[in-house]
C-alpha cells in the first residue's frame, strides 16, 4: 500500500514558510487536545487488506465516536431532522447523473429542471418573485445578500442585528475586510432601533436581520421595513426555513431581500456540511442575484426545455466584473431540498414545524419551573429558545453530555456576556421519552451544582406565535 502526495516536502515548507506557521500540525492549534487524535489513521493496517477486513477494522474504531449515540438538542442553524429515506433514493437516479453545475444546458435537462422546482418551491415559501440555486450556505447567503444591497444602492453602510447567527456575523465581517470601504455596524434588536443609527438614513444600504434571531426569539419586522422604505435602504431578512411552514413570508412585511440555509430540507448535518444557501428577491433586483438561476422555455420543437438565464459572461471568466466570487451551485444540497419539499409538502411542513414548537414549548415550560432558570428573552418563539441559567452553561453541558445529551449550545462561547445562556433546539427527532429524560437530567445536573429546590409555580402559558412582524 503506497501513499500519494500531490506535493513534494519542499513545497510544503514553502507553504508553510509562507503562512508563518511551523508545521501543518499548526493548522489545527485552535481544536482542544482532547477531541484531536482520537483515531490515528497510522493505526490502518500496514499490510494489504480485503474490502470486509478494512471496513470491519474501521467500524470498530467508529464506536469509539460516542456522540453517535447521545440525544442531541443541538441547534444554532443545523439540526436533525428526519431524511426520508426517498430523498437519498431519488437523489440518485440517473437523470441527476449529469454534470454538477449545467455549463451546457443541452445535455443537463434533469438538472436544470430540478434547479427551476427548487427556485419555485423556495419562492413560493418567502413569498419572493425570484430564487436562486444557489451559495454555499446560511452564511454566504447572509452575506452576498447584504453585498446585493451594496451594489444596489451604491451605498457602503450595513447594519447588521447583533443576534444574528455568529457564524454569519464572521463571514459577513471577512466580506466587509474584504473589501474595504464597507462599514458594518451592529445593533440590539431587543430595543428601538432608530436611536442606534449612527449615519444620515441616505447612507445606509441595507438592514440585515434574522427571523427568528440566533436565540430563537420571533421579533417584530416592521419598524425596519418602515426605515428602509423611509431611506431607500434594503431590508434583508435571513430565515430559517422551517419556520416559514407556520409563519407569514417576510415578503408579507416588506422584506426586499431573503436569504437562508436549506440543511433541513433533506440533508444530514455531515459533520457540519456541506450544505446549500439560497437568495430570494424581487424581480427588480434579479439581476444582482449571484449563483444560478434557470428559467422555463420552448425549444426549437416546441417541447419544453431549460436553461440558464441571467447569466452573465463574467460570472465564470471575468471575475472582477461577477457580482460575485462564488461561480458554483450546491446541486447534490439543494436536489435533496427539491426531493424533501416535494414529498413534505405544505402541510407536512406546518405539521413538522408545529410538532417541533409544541414538543419545545413544553420543555421550555418544564424547565424554567426550576430555580434559578428563566427564559432568556420573553419574544415568543418557535422550537428554539435560550435559557438563563443559575450556573455557568458550559459545566452543565459537561453533566449532561454524561448522562448521554447533548443538552444545547454555549452561547458564553460567541457572547462572553452570556456565560450563563443555554441555546436548546427541539425537532420531530426529539421523541416524547428522550424529552423526559432531559428534564430529569437537568435536574440532577442542577442538583449536582448544588441546586436541588424546585418552584412550584406553575409557568404561564406560551403562545406559538405563527404569524409575526406587525
Amino acid at each position: 500500500m503506497t501513499s500519494f502526495i500531490p506535493h513534494t516536502a519542499d513545497e510544503r515548507h514553502a507553504m508553510l514558510a509562507s503562512m508563518g506557521i511551523p508545521s501543518v500540525a499548526s493548522l489545527f492549534d485552535m481544536v482542544p487536545v482532547s477531541l484531536r487524535e482520537q483515531f490515528d489513521l497510522k493505526t490502518l493496517p500496514a499490510t494489504g487488506k480485503s474490502e470486509l477486513e478494512l471496513q470491519q477494522h474501521l467500524t470498530e474504531a467508529s464506536q469509539q465516536n460516542g456522540a453517535a449515540s447521545l440525544q442531541s438538542f443541538l441547534g444554532g442553524g443545523a439540526y436533525a431532522r428526519f431524511i426520508p429515506p426517498a430523498v437519498n433514493h431519488i437523489a440518485s437516479r440517473s437523470e441527476f447523473y449529469t454534470a454538477y453545475t449545467p455549463y451546457q444546458p443541452e445535455i443537463s435537462q434533469g438538472t436544470l429542471q430540478m434547479i427551476y422546482e427548487f427556485q419555485t418551491m423556495v419562492s413560493e415559501l418567502t413569498g419572493m418573485e425570484v430564487t436562486n440555486a444557489s451559495v454555499y450556505d446560511g452564511a454566504t447567503a447572509a452575506s452576498e445578500s447584504a453585498f446585493m444591497a451594496v451594489r444596489a444602492t451604491r451605498r457602503k453602510v450595513l447594519y447588521m442585528a447583533q443576534t444574528i447567527n455568529p457564524h454569519y456575523q464572521k463571514v459577513l465581517q471577512t466580506y466587509a475586510d474584504a473589501m474595504g470601504d464597507i462599514e458594518l455596524f451592529m445593533f440590539d434588536p431587543y430595543t428601538a432601533f432608530e436611536p442606534q443609527v449612527k449615519h444620515e438614513p441616505k447612507q445606509i444600504a441595507g438592514i440585515l436581520v434574522q427571523q427568528p434571531d440566533y436565540l430563537g426569539a420571533i421579533s417584530a419586522l416592521t419598524p425596519y421595513r418602515q426605515f428602509c422604505q423611509a431611506a431607500g435602504a434594503l431590508f434583508i431578512v435571513s430565515v430559517d426555513p422551517v419556520t416559514l411552514g407556520v409563519m407569514e413570508p417576510p415578503r408579507a412585511f416588506g422584506a426586499d431581500i431573503v436569504c437562508g440555509d436549506i440543511q433541513q430540507f433533506g440533508n444530514s448535518l455531515n459533520f457540519g456540511g456541506p450544505y446549500g444557501g439560497f437568495i430570494s428577491t424581487t424581480e427588480k433586483l434579479m439581476r444582482q442575484l449571484p449563483g444560478r438561476v434557470v428559467g422555463r422555455t420552448v425549444d426549437k420543437d416546441g417541447l419544453t426545455a431549460y436553461t440558464l438565464t441571467l447569466q452573465t459572461r463574467e460570472q465564470h471568466i471575468r471575475r472582477a466584473k461577477a457580482t460575485s466570487n462564488i461561480c458554483t451551485n450546491q446541486s447534490l444540497n439543494i436536489l435533496k431540498a427539491a426531493i424533501y419539499m416535494s414529498l413534505v409538502g405544505p402541510q407536512g411542513l406546518k405539521q413538522l414545524a408545529t410538532l417541533s414548537a409544541q414538543r419545545a414549548h413544553y420543555l421550555a415550560a418544564q424547565l424554567t419551573q426550576l430555580p434559578g432558570v428563566s427564559m432568556r428573552t420573553e419574544s415568543p418563539f418557535l422550537y428554539e429558545f435560550a435559557l438563563t441559567l443559575p450556573v455557568n452553561a458550559a459545566q452543565l453541558l459537561q453533566i449532561m453530555e454524561r448522562r448521554g445529551i447533548l443538552a444545547g449550545i454555549d452561547v458564553g462561547k460567541y457572547w462572553p456576556n452570556e456565560a450563563n445562556t443555554l441555546l436548546v433546539a427541539v425537532t420531530e427527532m426529539n421523541s416524547d421519552e428522550s424529552i423526559e429524560r432531559y428534564i430529569q437530567a437537568f435536574r440532577d445536573a442542577l442538583g449536582s451544582l448544588g441546586l436541588t429546590s424546585i418552584q412550584t409555580e406553575q409557568p404561564a402559558p406560551r403562545t406559538v406565535m405563527l404569524a409575526t412582524g406587525t
